[in-house]
């Protein structure tokens, strides 16, 4: 499933082929997405110009200015899809159920297997949305610290690798991030949120820090199918410690590697490493 650093990958390469430019067609083959694609989107968006593409969470916003004032396009790639820039007259593979074709013949066409993601249209910047309402901070942004953990997890007795996978927490530390900060940091994913000391949280916000934006550097992680907007693999998997490496050596104390399940998701630690 794309995490945030495959969905800020993806941003970075479409943004140069999109922003700025005008929509001049959008084909839908398939509706029926988790959320059906509206049935005016080409009615809507024909005609109009797309500004600078941000990313909130595992969401993609693309903003567009149209005759009826400012709009969003929301877009989120579910389990398996991508967005890859085409151009006009390339064939559709199977699967290939939007394309936004724009002025200079660039074609940002979304690709979904088990159409689980959605596109999906707001009027004004979109951040009113409800999807968006509840997410806790960017964990790049200096609002995302040590402190705010330590407040965040007091009198909490849930376990600390699901507490940070909770989006209500901090966005974009799925099972593979979370995994790997909490190795970096040396803590036992098992142990109570609300249990773990200001100085230990400030470890962990570091640890999440630093590992997603090595994934992003490097393009993301490939697991399945995740390709950048380029159709280019992600390349984090190389550097993984600790996900889906049970019974392995860890590489940095020897001890064998664990699997153990937390919030119904498999997790892998380092019972000599991490405590």
């Amino acid at each position: 499933m794309p995490e945030l650093p495959e969905v800020e990958t993806t941003r970075r390469g479409i943004a140069p082929y999109l922003e700025g430019q005008e929509i001049t067609e959008v084909l839908v083959r398939q509706p029926r997405l988790r959320v059906p694609v509206p049935e005016d989107l080409a009615e809507r968006l024909v005609g109009a110009r797309v500004g600078v593409l941000k990313r909130r969470a595992k969401y993609l916003q693309i903003p567009v200015a149209t005759l009826e004032g400012e709009a969003t396009l929301l877009w989120h790639l579910g389990m398996s899809g991508s967005l890859r820039i085409a151009s006009v007259g390339d064939l559709p593979k199977k699967h290939d159920h939007v394309d936004v074709v724009t002025a200079k013949g660039y074609v940002l066409r979304y690709h979904d297997p088990r159409r689980f993601g959605f596109v999906d249209w707001q009027q004004g910047d979109g951040s009113l949305d409800t999807r968006l309402a509840h997410l806790g901070p960017e964990p790049l942004d200096d609002a995302f610290n040590g402190r705010w953990l330590y407040n965040a997890s007091r009198n909490k007795r849930v376990a600390v690798k699901p507490f940070l996978m909770d989006n209500r927490v901090v966005v974009g530390a799925g099972n593979i991030y979370a995994a790997e900060a909490l190795f970096m940091a040396g803590i036992d994913p098992r142990r109570a949120a609300g249990k773990i000391s200001l100085a230990r949280y400030q470890q962990l916000a570091a640890a999440v820090k630093e590992v997603l934006a090595a994934a992003i550097t490097q393009g993301g992680t490939t697991l399945r199918d995740f390709v950048s907007g380029q159709g280019e693999p992600g390349y984090f998997a190389q550097q993984l410690n600790v996900y889906g490496r049970h019974g392995q050596p860890c590489l940095r104390c020897g001890v064998e590697l664990r699997r153990i399940t937390l919030g119904q998701r498999a997790s892998v630690f380092c019972p000599g490493c991490q405590r």
